[in-house]
């Protein structure tokens, strides 16, 4: 079996590091180079850094930001929020990005799917969904989950594998900041239906939280950021409960 992927995640918003709960209530948690490092040397096994308000501002990420988190740390790093063509994903794989991640712009042009896989390789391009609950169903929303769509969770997935993404990051803005858990139900079925890999993200709080999201969501990787930023969870510590559990990671 892999190893399975300890992902913390870097939410920047003007130039800041920040974190929030059900994608609200934003509060400072520190500077993004700083925490990058730190993460990079306790053990992450990625990051993920997500321009939080590129695409709601109608701006590009921030490409000289992005070239100092790169310079600082030796681990996959994918970049996020903003991009809506090749050139974009060009400046920041030339800025140090190992990967990108595109969401609003994958739901409304899903042609840059297919066109950023065939340019960069399908294992570049991590599409993002951010979904939550309405009448029963999973509706995709867009914009930093600011606007909401019909789209359903698992139909579009299935559409994300096809055109060729090389993984999927689910947040489930029901559990995102509120530190219950992840999604553990949605993942399942994502696992079971797709067969790219699957990053957990939304609902950290503790380590068991993790240790779930492998077992009972079944996914390949777990993406937190509060836990982390504010040292409730160590990495360390985590990776060690892991792996005392049975479920293989990098130590």
């Amino acid at each position: 079996m892999l190893a399975k992927r300890i992902i913390p995640c870097l939410d920047i918003k003007n130039g800041r590091t920040v974190k929030g709960v059900n994608f609200v209530a934003l509060k400072d948690a520190g500077d993004p180079v700083e925490l990058a490092a730190k993460y990079a040397e306790n053990g992450a096994d990625e990051l993920v850094f997500l321009d939080i308000s590129a695409t709601e501002e109608r701006r590009k990420t921030l490409a000289d930001l992005v070239l100092r988190v790169a310079e600082n740390v030796t681990i996959p790093f994918t970049v996020g929020g903003g991009i809506s063509a090749v050139q974009d994903v060009e400046i920041l794989l030339q800025c140090g990005a190992d990967k990108i991640s595109i969401n609003s712009a994958a739901v409304k042009n899903p042609n840059l799917i297919t066109e950023l896989s065939q340019q960069f390789g399908s294992q570049c391009v991590v599409v993002a969904v951010d979904a939550r609950q309405m009448d029963g169903r999973w509706k995709v929303h867009l914009v930093g989950g600011k606007v909401p769509t019909q789209l359903d969770l698992f139909d579009w997935a299935k559409e994300v594998e096809q055109r060729g993404a090389g993984e999927l990051l689910f947040t489930s803005m029901d559990h995102d900041g509120t530190k219950d858990g992840f999604a553990n139900e949605a993942l399942a079925i994502l696992s079971d239906s797709l067969s790219i890999p699957i990053i957990a993200s939304g609902g950290a709080g503790k380590i068991e939280h993790f240790t779930d999201a492998f077992i009972k969501g079944k996914a390949d990787a777990a993406l937190a950021a509060s836990v982390f930023h504010f040292n409730e969870i160590e990495l360390k510590t985590l990776k060690k409960e892991l792996q005392q559990q049975g479920i293989p990671v990098r130590i």
